[in-house]
């Protein structure tokens, strides 16, 4: 194959691998835009959002900084510089020695540690597990310091690498105890408890753990989506140029028996051409990325909606049985307050040695009752009930909320240029809000008989 059109072919696929790595940022970007924040007690399985602080029972110290934690990586780096003798040949044939210095640095020890958190909010706790998962940390240690320095050694290990100049790179970087935390990923439910956490699921489209603000993450990925489009287009176009250059310096080049015109100016419509297919592989990929993100967008919204419903039936199910269980504890604890009463007016209604029912019988059963008299605990159930009905309508309330958030989102992005387009194409919906008046399920009625 011809340099130019190696040159050409490389130019052409580093720029589509720069589009494809564009759209997988744009995509992240949409992804993070497409899940509303929930509350760490209205989290239901699927991907989640989830915005609190750092907890932990039994945090980790990280090594270097001493700074606890739960999740720390440090590394150390050596500089080292050396100069170089090296034999060469010149253009007459002449062999010649030149110098040259080198320098760098040189990994020599790193290591890390990670463990399950908690994520706290305003409303509970909820289990993280960050084993696979992407962890942006906090730089907490970076300096660099000579064997002078009591951390040189003490930190870093007693041998040095060849031609040292003995500086030593000490960098760590940790996810600090009660800091601000940011966790998209997937929700499943917990082996041992009855409860959700958060933790790596291989078919999960992302599982990010930040020190960074929900913002922050998704600026950066969307700075990565435009660097990498433009990239693409610059390397696309610039593997024209470099091949037209190479072609300039050979005159007897012919293109099917003609000079090719290598002309700058004339070349201009031949790099426009390329930068227009660019665009417009750029247009498509644009296209089929916000098509894709609409459709996931609805299909949360659905989602939403069935947890809604979830909620709904849960309560239906789970307060009756709930009522008749305490109706149950309420009538048992009762029996056995008029039965140990009625023995009681048993045990006094008859004076001794007189007609009547034998007090000493009723004293037998007395004590067997007392023996194994319950402890009463009518007033708890009463108190689990009561806790019961809040907890249920807190979790309507947050799968309401929920499904109005990402409703709301999912209209906006219908109505907004240039993605109402691509809704339009697709023949996508706006999805009306839940409203109180228009809330048609009826309320389950709590009535204890007395």
């Amino acid at each position: 194959m011809p340099p130019h059109a190696i040159i050409i072919a490389a130019g052409a696929l580093l720029a589509l691998l720069c589009l494809w790595a564009a759209l997988r940022a744009g995509r992240k970007r949409r992804l993070i835009d497409n899940i509303p924040t929930i509350k760490t007690t209205g989290v239901f399985i699927g991907l989640v959002e989830l915005k609190g602080s750092i907890e932990s029972e039994r945090p980790l110290v990280s090594y270097i900084a001493q700074t606890p934690c739960v999740s720390y990586a440090w590394s150390i780096d050596e500089h080292w510089s050396r100069t170089v003798v090296e034999t060469y040949t010149d253009a007459q044939g002449k062999t010649q020695t030149r110098t040259r210095s080198e320098s760098g640095w040189t990994n020599v020890a790193r290591g890390g540690e990670e463990q399950v958190f908690y994520l706290r909010d305003d409303c509970g706790v909820i289990r993280v597990a960050p084993e696979k998962a992407k962890l942006e940390s906090a730089l907490v240690f970076s300096q660099t310091c000579g064997p002078s320095d009591p951390l040189y050694y003490g930190k870093g290990p007693p041998g040095a690498v060849s031609d040292s100049d003995h500086r030593r790179q000490f960098v760590e970087h940790a996810i600090p105890l009660h800091a601000p935390i940011y966790v998209l990923g997937q929700a499943r439910q917990r082996q041992d408890v009855v409860a959700p956490e958060v933790a790596y699921d291989p078919h999960a489209p992302m599982f990010l753990i930040s020190t960074r603000s929900e913002a922050q993450v998704r600026a950066g990925y969307s700075g990565q989506y435009w660097a990498l489009a433009l990239l693409g287009l610059v390397l696309g176009v610039a593997a024209w140029v470099l091949c037209d250059h190479l072609l300039a310096r050979e005159p007897a080049w012919r293109a099917g028996g003609h000079v090719l015109n290598l002309d700058p100016a004339a070349r201009l419509p031949v790099y426009a051409d390329v930068g227009a297919a660019y665009l417009a592989a750029w247009l498509l990929g644009w296209v089929w990325m916000v098509y894709n993100s609409l459709v996931d967008l609805r299909q949360r919204v659905r989602q939403a909606w069935s947890n809604v419903d979830v909620q709904l039936k849960r309560r239906c199910d789970l307060i009756p049985s709930l009522v008749r269980v305490v109706e149950g504890l309420r009538d048992y604890e009762r029996n056995v307050q008029t039965e140990l009463a009625e023995l009681r007016r048993q045990l006094v209604a008859t004076p001794p040695d007189q007609p009547g029912p034998d007090p000493g019988g009723c004293a037998v059963h007395l004590r067997a009752v007392i023996e194994k008299y319950p402890e009463l605990k009518a007033n708890d159930a009463f108190m689990s009930l009561h806790r019961s009905l809040v907890d249920t309508e807190q979790r309507i309330s947050l799968a309401r909320g929920y499904f109005n958030d990402i409703a709301t989102f999912y209209n906006s992005r219908l109505q907004i240029v240039p993605d109402r387009f691509v809704a339009a194409l697709a023949h996508l919906r706006p999805q009306p809000l839940i409203v109180a008046e228009d809330f048609e399920r009826a309320v389950v009625d709590v009535k204890l008989v007395t």
